[in-house]
């Protein structure tokens, strides 16, 4: 077997309940009781700039109350009065039922059993005999009161001319200008030393963009007498997000797409830029997903199934009396007695170099990304109900970190972030797969975090939200506990697994890798398996000279100063996203094709491939 390229993790960002994912912001938010009176202050501070805070100074409860998981805030819906039109039934009863309205209110096709007489030039007079119904616009409280949301006062779409975008595509806008950023390297140095060809993108929306600038304005703006505008349906799409990033942030023409599985589509995307980097195929891969879940619509779909956690379901956990209210910080609570999930937003997005091109560029290893396995749950009785192609996933990335780390290390130096969603059905399967793996591998005792319980379930970033938390646990030496809960569930199965309900600390020896567990409805599995900073540098310096090593350690000290740099503007208020709109767009003058190459933009393409069916030539 030749030389495979490594899949480098040298960038990442993004935006959800515990803020922004660069410089592991939002994992100092998770773990913030933990922190030294520095970190906390570098934490308060990059989330007051989101916020629109005029300092973190001051303003620290109110920002801790108002980030991660709690109660749905009146600038997505007012959850104790979400519009809604209930079906009103009349009947004449023997006497029309009369009145008058605008002529232009008519509707275009009159029903038989009305009589219209005009009024005057604009008005009419309407009889109706016998039965019709009518939709009347009322109010109802809504029964699920908490969602994972974007800190307080954080307009995305605000940042830039978002020229009435999802919110999802607002996000999707600041995730990849966010990790674009963080490389700390010009993106046109990049470009300059990568074919055209060899950038990929892969990121979508596992529901797509369903809020009312999206499908869901299309879908019922006929419905409630508005008009249907030409975004909506094109701006709904599920791969909208990497054709953002492609069209208004990186300008790439290189491999792009999103592969959807349900909560597992982020990990889904990232075996596809993993793939791409070893196989040669991209020397570049940016993979991310965006999810703005939180409308009464989609909520209403996931509460029908009882999927959510509702406000009366909270208050018989806690033995609370009608009236009472639950805290909702703490409304997700997974691996303990539950209720069901807590709905979230989030844009998350890594960026991915392969070995080679961080070496020569210098730039900073936040770990590697070497696998993501996918499995599907075979025969079901329920689409979304729990399978066992978790346990073959599981056991494959658990089985590649051991062929990369090694017996000793996989057993001692690992941790699982775990789907952990907060249901009664996930408390039993994950932690009965994730038991079993542990002990066919012989881990003792494996850690495990369950991150939902901070941020909540954002959906397709899901997993997103567990691999850019995971770079920052490695960063700070800190797992953050599931502070949600007081105990696990006694039905959970607990032999040869860690878990905590506070934070614990993590030395050098026990940050060497991370399994990234996902789980998605209709039997969507996927696994992942990272490797920390400090073993991919480890595995660098055995393909690498020591003179090469030294380059690379010289050419990344201006890398981490740009970054430093990056960081601490974002801090000040002073960086905005990257939007390229009708910028540097090509045309057919600007193409030029020949038989072993084409040139587009003056880069070129090759052409000159070859058959990989080598046995099976034809003349």
């Amino acid at each position: 077997m030749g030389r495979q390229r490594l899949p480098v993790i040298v960038g990442f960002g993004g935006i959800n309940g515990a803020g922004r994912a660069s410089g592991h912001h939002a994992l100092g938010r998770m773990a913030y009781s933990a922190l030294t009176d520095a970190q906390r202050l570098r934490t308060l501070e990059s989330l007051a700039t989101l916020m629109k805070l005029d300092s973190a100074r001051g303003n620290e409860q109110y920002i801790l109350d108002h980030t991660l998981i709690r109660r749905i805030e009146d600038s997505h819906f007012d959850v104790d009065s979400v519009s809604w039109n209930q079906r009103f039934p009349t009947q004449s009863n023997g006497q029309p039922v009369n009145f008058d309205i605008l002529k232009k209110h008519l509707p275009a096709v009159i029903p038989p059993d009305w009589v219209v007489r005009a009024t005057s030039d604009g008005h009419v007079n309407v009889q109706i005999v016998g039965q019709q119904d009518f939709l009347l616009p009322t109010h109802r409280e809504f029964e699920v009161k908490a969602a994972g949301q974007l800190p307080t006062g954080f307009e995305p779409g605000k940042l830039y001319q978002s020229r009435s975008h999802p919110r999802g595509l607002q996000m999707t806008v600041y995730a990849a200008s966010d990790a674009l950023a963080s490389i700390g390297l010009d993106w046109d140095i990049v470009r300059g030393m990568v074919p055209v060809d060899q950038v990929s993108v892969y990121a979508g929306s596992a529901m797509g963009q369903l809020d009312s600038a999206g499908a869901g304005g299309m879908l019922k703006a006929r419905y409630n007498g508005q008009r249907v505008t030409s975004k909506y349906c094109p701006l709904s799409f599920a791969e909208m997000p990497a054709d953002f990033i492609n069209a208004y942030v990186l300008g790439s023409l290189g491999s792009t797409g999103a592969s959807l599985g349900a909560c597992a589509s982020f990990l889904y995307n990232l075996r596809h830029g993993i793939d791409d980097i070893r196989s040669g195929r991209a020397r570049v891969a940016f993979i991310g997903s965006a999810e703005a879940p939180i409308t009464p619509e989609i909520m209403e779909g996931y509460s029908a199934m009882g999927a959510l956690a509702t406000e009366k379901g909270l208050r018989q956990l806690d033995g609370l009396e009608d009236g009472q209210q639950p805290d909702m910080h703490r409304a997700c609570r997974p691996f303990a007695q539950n209720c069901g999930f807590t709905i979230a937003e989030s844009a998350q997005m890594v960026v991915l170099f392969d070995d080679a091109l961080a070496m020569q560029l210098g730039a900073t290893v936040f770990g590697a990304a070497t696998d993501v396995f996918v499995n599907a749950d075979g025969h079901k009785k329920s689409i979304s109900g729990p399978g066992v192609g978790n346990y073959i996933t599981m056991a494959k990335a658990t089985a590649a970190a051991r062929a990369i780390v090694g017996e000793r290390i996989l057993r001692s130096g690992g941790l699982v972030q775990a789907h952990g969603t907060g249901t009664p059905q996930n408390r039993v399967s994950e932690a009965d797969i994730i038991s079993k793996t542990a002990r066919a591998f012989g881990i003792e005792s494996w850690p495990v975090a369950a991150l939902k319980s901070y941020v909540g379930h954002s959906l397709g970033s899901a997993s997103g939200d567990q691999i850019t938390a995971t770079l920052g646990i490695w960063h700070h030496g800190i797992l953050p506990g599931i502070t949600s809960i007081d105990e696990i569930a006694s039905d959970v199965r607990q032999e040869n697994l860690a878990f905590s309900t506070t934070h614990r600390e993590l030395d050098q020896e026990q940050r060497k890798y991370a399994i990234i567990n996902s789980k998605g409805f209709g039997g969507n599995n996927a696994s992942a398996t990272l490797l920390s900073p400090s073993v991919t540098r480890e595995m660098l310096q055995a393909r690498y000279s020591a003179d090469e090593w030294q380059a690379w350690e010289r050419a990344n000290e201006a890398v981490r100063e740009l970054q430093q740099n990056y960081d601490d503007a974002m801090i000040a208020g002073t960086v905005d996203p990257v939007y390229k709109f009708d910028h540097g767009v090509l045309h057919e003058d600007d193409v030029e094709v020949g038989s072993q190459q084409l040139v587009v933009g003056g880069q070129v393409v090759q052409l000159n491939l070859e058959s990989p069916y080598h046995d099976m030539r034809i003349d």
